[in-house]
């Protein structure tokens, strides 16, 4: 039997660091990665058979659980078809129409092959549609790692300890402008510093990159109303909670319309996509209808499409799925709080629906600041704790945990129990 210990092992001869992605790393937490063999519904596997309950989802879009039987089979039927066409299909028609007729704010959607490519082309899209070039992003939200967005990042940014990335030039980023999240006082003085310069804010409406952090009440309605008073764009970036919070993401759960939004994996049912979709005065000017310049060989990858259209009909057909997500998140986020309170423990959570963090800080956390409070060692001892006893959870302080519909009651039962258990110890 192959372990993970003996794949760590050559992945790292291969491998930059072992993994292909920071975020998989186990570093801060003192160990090396787990290996996954398989999954199915609330858990998944490692190469040595040890069974987790996980609360990953491929880091969100797992939403129906892991290995759900109508995506399963539904991209199987398309594999017969074939693969890849580098052309266009019918599918990405369908799933577009059928985002665009449920979703009231996106009127028109490009499909593309990750987040990061989202936001970087949402980004291009906001300056040619102004004819400005600076943005407004927030201390602690990432929106991928296209060079002007990795400025103050959070995520795997911020738990390897590192203030940006090598290889960033300077020039890159003079035109990116740093706010405080729940600080509408420093979004003004950026409108006010740079009059008539700025093409748009990004914002992840609720932040999940630093651990989650929800919006102060009037924060995005405030961000609303100084983007309509400058002549802004609002892009919210619903990489992790689109579709998640509710069917029209955070947009919907707060009803804030931003001009255009982001999504990422969960719109392939965990397939390797993203898309970008708005007004379609904005939308309408990307290439080849307009002069703003995007393109992918692989965007629309059949595959994908139809992964995500059978997710995304699943979630839209069936609104009970939002109904249990939310009452599995205050059973568990919800059941930690109280455990919390009983133990006395240095510790707070926040959590909205199926998303939630835990912090090791006694801090509210409501930002990029306090969330830097959390003490990363207790963070790790923690995790160690959970994995040995069979929980699989981010390897980081500043990520979210993500309840699928797959996670009964006897399942988040059993993880509070464990939880109750750490805290006693």
């Amino acid at each position: 039997m192959t372990t993970s210990a003996e794949l760590m092992a050559r992945a790292v001869k291969v491998i930059p660091g072992g993994v292909n992605s920071p975020v998989r790393a186990f570093q801060s937490v003192g160990l090396n990665p787990r290996f996954i063999d398989r999954a199915d519904g609330p858990y998944v596997w490692d190469v040595e058979g040890n069974r987790y309950i996980d609360y990953i989802g491929s880091w969100g879009p797992m939403i129906l659980g892991h290995n759900d039987q109508a995506v399963r089979e539904a991209v199987q039927k398309a594999c017969e078809r074939g693969m890849s066409f580098g052309a266009a299909t019918e599918l990405e028609v369908r799933i577009a129409e059928f985002i665009c007729e449920t979703v009231p704010h996106v009127e028109m959607i490009r499909m593309v092959n990750s987040g990061t490519e989202a936001v970087m082309s949402a980004l291009r899209l906001a300056r040619g549609f102004t004819g400005r070039d600076k943005i407004i992003k927030f201390a602690g939200n990432y929106h991928g790692h296209s060079d002007c967005m990795l400025v103050e990042a959070g995520s795997g940014v911020l738990t390897a300890g590192v203030p940006g990335s090598a290889g960033v030039p300077e020039g890159c980023a003079q035109d990116t402008l740093t706010a405080g999240y729940n600080d509408l006082e420093s979004v003004k003085a950026l409108f006010e510093g740079n009059p008539g310069q700025v093409a748009a804010v990004i914002v992840e409406p609720v932040a999940a990159n630093m651990g989650v952090v929800l919006p102060a009440p009037g924060f995005l309605e405030g961000l609303r109303a100084l983007c309509d008073e400058h002549g802004a764009l609002l892009v919210f970036d619903e990489v992790i909670c689109g579709f998640r919070l509710a069917y029209g993401g955070a947009a919907q759960r707060f009803g804030i319309t931003p001009d255009l939004v982001t999504y990422g994996k969960i719109i392939g049912g965990g397939m390797p996509v993203g898309a970008f979709g708005g007004r379609v005065d904005i939308m309408s000017l990307m290439a080849p209808a307009g002069p703003v310049y995007q393109a992918g060989t692989l965007s629309g990858n059949p595959i994908a499409m139809t992964a995500g259209l059978a997710q995304l009909r699943e979630l839209h057909d069936h609104p009970e799925h939002y109904e249990r997500l939310e009452q599995a998140g205050e059973r568990l986020y919800g059941g930690i709080e109280r455990l919390i309170r009983q133990s006395g423990a240095p510790c707070t959570i926040n959590h909205i629906g199926s998303i939630g963090s835990t912090f090791f800080t006694s801090k509210q956390v409501t930002d990029y600041a306090s969330a830097k409070t959390s003490d990363t060692d207790a963070f790790a001892r923690y995790f160690r704790y959970m994995l040995e006893h069979g929980f699989s959870l981010a390897p980081s302080q500043f990520e979210a945990m993500f309840i699928s519909c797959a996670h009964d009651d006897a399942v988040l039962d059993e993880t509070l129990a464990a939880i109750d258990a750490f805290l006693q110890g």
